[in-house]
């Protein structure tokens, strides 16, 4: 009996032996998951910011551009600025782009001009990547290069270089469109709800708009934010990242603003931060098929002759996908 019971016992013991080591094996993950956010290359970055965690993103705004030699709103005014958001190493998907709806310059009798957004490259092969990326740049001059570490931890900085970017150089277009490298643009469909007259011309923000979005707190999820950070258990209404259209008056608003905003590193949600401090929430599309996050694949040509922007499985598919636009029987 005495037997069994020391048995009983140890198997008991080991099985919680066995949960701690498994629990903090899980901790340890999430923990490593969440890297500190590296300052700007400037020495002055980490001097005028304090270590801002895990959460809250570094932006002390006195990051510069360093390939930023485009003809994108210095030669001419364009309607529409199509602001590609991308990997330093998305070289392939930047090509796929130029080659599809980045080439669609004069659309409904107005001037379309796409440049992609990123910041710089890491690992061992830095120097490497950005000889590359130099090399890209002479030949097509579309990037627009900024000096923070190009990570999914840092998209918020990549949001805020591109609206001021937007600010100091396109202030005379009409819109600007944030887009991921992963998208299908259906550059026409844009172009036509931007000239409807029922589209606002100022104060206009407009994509696959997220209301009451949860404050999630379950530490194991990649999108977790604890009290001390976000304290409401809702984020105000925000377009969600994937794509989204501004009207070019609100790039200088939201910077004006900002500095009262800590950032997070959840880009799209900050932006509803921003926006909500404005005063001024975004607007849901006319239709909800105009922006699709998570469609069923492949898209039939009906879903194509509505969308205005769809997440893709690969370059491939968008390459399939805007040809199958393109051609007269794309409709309902």
């Amino acid at each position: 009996m005495d037997t069994g019971r020391r048995l009983c016992r140890h198997a008991s013991l080991c099985s919680l032996g066995a949960a701690a080591i498994f629990f903090i094996y899980l901790n340890w993950n999430w923990v490593s998951s969440f890297p500190p956010v590296p300052p700007s290359s400037s020495s002055s970055a980490s001097s005028q910011w304090e270590d801002p965690g895990p959460y809250h993103v570094a932006y002390p705004r006195n990051y510069r551009y360093i390939m930023d030699d485009t003809p994108t709103c210095n030669t001419e005014t364009p309607f529409l600025v199509l602001m590609v958001h991308t990997a330093t190493g998305a070289a392939a998907a930047r090509d796929a782009i130029r080659e599809t709806w980045g080439s669609e310059k004069l659309v409904l009798g107005r001037s379309v001009e796409t440049v992609f957004v990123l910041g710089l490259p890491g690992g061992p092969d830095a120097e490497r990547q950005q000889e590359e990326l130099r090399q890209e740049n002479r030949q097509h001059r579309d990037l627009v290069q900024s000096d923070f570490l190009d990570s999914y931890r840092n998209l918020t900085i990549k949001t805020m270089m591109m609206l001021e970017w937007l600010a100091a150089r396109c202030g005379a277009a009409s819109y600007a469109m944030k887009i991921d490298s992963d998208m299908l643009l259906h550059v026409r469909n844009a172009v036509r709800l931007l000239l409807d007259p029922g589209t606002a011309t100022d104060a206009y923000l407009t994509g696959l708009v997220w209301w009451h979005s949860p404050v999630l707190r379950n530490p194991f999820n990649k999108f977790y934010m604890p009290r001390s950070a976000v304290a409401e258990p809702e984020y105000p209404p925000y377009p969600l990242g994937m794509a989204y259209v501004m009207s070019l008056d609100l790039p200088a608003k939201i910077l004006s603003i900002s500095p009262r905003v800590k950032p997070i590193f959840i880009e799209d949600a900050y932006l509803g931060m921003c926006m909500r401090l404005l005063g001024l929430p975004p607007t849901d599309p006319p239709e909800a098929t105009m922006f699709l996050v998570d469609p069923e694949h492949p898209l039939s040509a009906c879903s194509l002759s509505k969308v205005i922007a769809v997440t893709t499985t690969s370059a491939p598919q968008m390459r399939s996908y805007w040809e199958r636009s393109r051609q007269p029987g794309a409709r309902c």
